[in-house]
């Protein structure tokens, strides 16, 4: 008695390893796309409260509360610009109502920037970030 050339054999694995692959691949990649976007908003994040702090530390260092608003606006353009950080709309607030020595100066600063980039995950085209910064002015400075 012979048994059949062609026996299926149920402990056979081959190609198990190709449909795994396959199976897990999408995960990964999706995965890989949500820790960039992550990132990518984390930085950006971060980036904008940087310039925010820097505007409100130019304005600070002004005597004209005039002046300071200006060059917290182009502070903040400017850092955000070498940041890489890209601001579809940008708005600066500045607030110099106690603009005097041993007063405050502060920055509101809001940038609605792309996220075009990590568009595969369905994620808005577009997403705000904001920050607030206040700086005190130094009391030992000369006045306006």
């Amino acid at each position: 008695m012979t048994l059949p050339a062609a026996r299926l054999d149920l402990r056979d694995e081959r190609g198990s390893v190709a449909v795994e692959t396959a199976v897990i691949a999408p995960a990964l990649v999706l995965l890989l796309l949500l820790v960039v976007f992550a990132g990518k908003v984390s930085e950006a994040d971060g980036n904008v409260t940087r310039a925010a702090s820097e505007a409100a530390r130019a304005a600070s260092l002004r005597q004209h509360s005039g002046d300071a608003a200006e060059d917290a606006k182009r502070v903040a353009r400017e850092n955000l610009s070498a940041s890489g950080v890209p601001c579809i709309a940008l708005d600066v607030r500045v607030d110099t109502s106690d603009f005097e020595p041993g007063g405050t100066v502060a920055v509101d600063l809001r940038c609605t920037a792309s996220m075009a980039d990590v568009a595969l995950l369905g994620v808005p085209g577009q997403r705000t970030f904001s920050a607030t910064a206040v700086e005190v002015i130094d009391t030992h400075r000369s006045g306006p």
